[in-house]
C-alpha cells in the first residue's frame, strides 16, 4: 500500500507540475471540488481515456465502509459519564485504601457524593452510606438467624414440658386491654380527676424532658390497670412544646387515641381553686389523709440537680393550697431527698385511694432512702436515731485520731 502511495505522489509530480509551469500557475487549474487531473502521461497506452478525475470525498467514504462501526465512527463521551467515572474511580482507590465505602451505590447518591462540596464532606458521607448498608445487612442477617431458628424449632419433636403460648392466653390478653379501656373511658366521666402541670418546660433540659415523658408514659399505664383510676389531665401543654414532641415519639399513632384529657389551658381555669390541692415535697403542710373530693396536682419535673421551691414557688403564685406526703412520720429516712418520681407518685396515689393506708402506699418509695417503717413514738425513735448519730460520729473521730500525722507547712 505504501509504494503504491509513492508510486502516485512520482507520477503526480512529474505530469501535473509541467503542465502547471507551460500554461502558467491560474486558479481555476485545481478546482474546488478536490480533483486531481491526471494528464495523458499517466499511461501510455493508447486505449486510455484522454482524462480522468478522482474525487477525494467518495474515496474517503468507500474505505471508511469497509473499516468496523468502532473506528469509523468515534463518538464523544459526554461530560458526565466521564465525571461518573472519575467518582467510581475514586471510590474504588479509597475502598482499595480500606477506608468506609459503600459497596453499591444508586445514581442519585453517586450525583450526591459529586455535589459534595470538599474532601472531608465526601468522606462524611461515605461514611453515612457504609453504616446505613452496614445496619441493612446486619438486620437481613439477625431475620435470616431468626427464620432458621424456627425452622429448627418446627424440626424438633414438641417437648411436654415446655408451655405453649395458647390462642386462650391471646385471647386472655385482648379481653383484659378492653376491660382497661373501659375502665379509664368511665374514670372520664365520673372518675376523680388527677393533673399533670405541664410548665416546667423551661427549668429542665431536653434530656430530663424525655425522661419526665417515659415517667409520665408509666404513669399512664399504672393507672389503665388499676381498679379505680384517675382521670389524667395533661394541663399547660402546647402543641409546639419538647412535651409534645415526646409523647408523639413515645405513643407514636396511639397519641390521639389514649383515654386522657390535654389540654394547653391552666388547671385554674379548669378547677375550681378551692378544690385544687399541689402536691410538693417543699410544702411546710403534711398530708394526713387522701381526700376523695379533693383534684391533687403533680408538678411533672424530673431534675437531676434538684432545684427546690420551683413547684412550691408556682402553686403560691397561683394561691393554691399546697401538701407534702408525710415520709417522715412513717418512715425512718435515711438520706437523699424526699422527691420521687412521677410513676411512684401514682402508684403511692392509687393504693391511697383504693386502701387508705399510708404504710401500703409508701411501699412504692425506694428502700435505698429509708431504714424501716416507724414503729414506736416519735420521741423514743428520735433518741434511737440521736445515739446512732454519735455513736456513727464517735467512731468517725477515732479513726482520725488513729491516722497519722500530716506534714502541714508551717507559718
Amino acid at each position: 500500500m505504501q509504494s503504491a502511495n509513492m508510486l502516485l505522489k512520482k507520477i503526480v509530480r512529474s505530469s501535473v507540475l509541467p503542465f502547471a509551469a507551460q500554461h502558467g500557475m491560474k486558479k481555476d487549474l485545481f478546482p474546488l471540488s478536490r480533483t486531481l487531473s491526471l494528464s495523458l502521461c499517466l499511461k501510455q497506452d493508447n486505449s486510455c481515456k484522454p482524462s480522468e478525475k478522482l474525487d477525494l470525498d467518495a474515496w474517503k467514504k468507500v474505505m471508511k465502509s469497509g473499516l468496523p462501526e468502532e473506528v469509523s465512527e468515534t463518538v464523544p463521551e459526554p461530560q458526565e459519564l466521564s465525571s461518573l467515572a472519575a467518582a467510581r474511580q475514586t471510590l474504588e482507590m479509597w475502598r482499595l485504601a480500606g477506608r468506609s465505602v459503600p459497596e453499591n451505590m444508586s445514581e442519585e447518591q453517586m450525583k450526591t457524593f459529586m455535589e459534595c462540596p470538599s474532601k472531608s464532606a465526601k468522606k462524611k458521607y461515605l461514611r453515612f452510606l457504609y453504616l446505613k448498608e452496614l445496619y441493612r445487612k446486619n438486620d437481613k442477617r439477625k431475620m435470616e438467624e431468626k427464620r432458621e431458628r424456627k425452622l429448627e424449632e418446627r424440626e424438633q419433636p414438641s417437648k411436654p414440658e415446655e408451655t405453649k403460648k395458647s390462642p386462650f392466653v391471646c385471647l386472655w390478653a385482648s379481653t383484659m386491654d378492653k376491660a382497661y379501656n373501659w375502665r379509664a373511658a368511665q374514670s372520664m366521666i365520673f372518675g376523680q380527676p388527677l393533673i399533670f402541670d405541664m410548665s416546667f418546660e423551661k427549668e429542665m433540659s431536653a434530656r430530663e424532658v424525655a425522661n419526665t415523658v417515659k415517667q409520665l408514659a408509666l404513669s399512664e399505664g399504672c393507672n389503665r390497670r388499676s381498679a379505680d383510676p384517675f382521670h389524667i389531665h395533661f394541663c399547660n401543654l402546647k402543641d409546639d412544646s419538647l412535651y409534645h414532641k415526646e409523647f408523639v415519639k413515645q405513643y407514636r399513632e396511639a397519641w390521639g387515641k389514649l383515654l386522657i384529657t390535654v389540654t394547653d389551658r391552666c388547671y385554674t381555669e379548669v378547677f375550681p381553686k378551692d378544690k385544687l390541692v399541689y402536691l410538693t415535697a417543699d410544702s411546710p403542710k403534711v398530708m394526713k389523709t387522701f381526700d376523695h373530693d379533693k383534684i391533687y396536682i403533680v408538678g411533672s419535673m424530673v431534675d437531676k440537680s434538684i432545684k427546690r421551691g420551683v413547684s412550691l414557688a408556682r402553686a403560691k403564685r397561683l394561691g393554691l393550697e399546697t401538701a407534702a406526703l408525710p415520709l417522715e412520720k412513717y418512715l425512718l429516712w435515711n438520706t437523699g431527698a424526699k422527691n420521687l418520681t412521677l410513676d411512684q407518685m401514682m402508684h403511692i396515689l392509687l393504693t391511697l385511694k383504693d386502701t387508705a393506708d399510708w404504710k401500703k402506699a409508701l411501699e412504692f418509695v425506694p428502700k435505698r432512702k429509708y431504714c424501716g417503717f416507724v414503729n414506736k413514738p416519735v420521741n423514743e425513735l428520735r433518741k434511737t436515731l440521736d445515739l446512732m448519730n454519735t455513736l456513727k460520729f464517735g467512731k468517725r473521730q477515732q479513726e482520725v485520731q488513729k491516722e497519722p500525722a500530716k506534714n502541714y507547712p508551717k507559718k
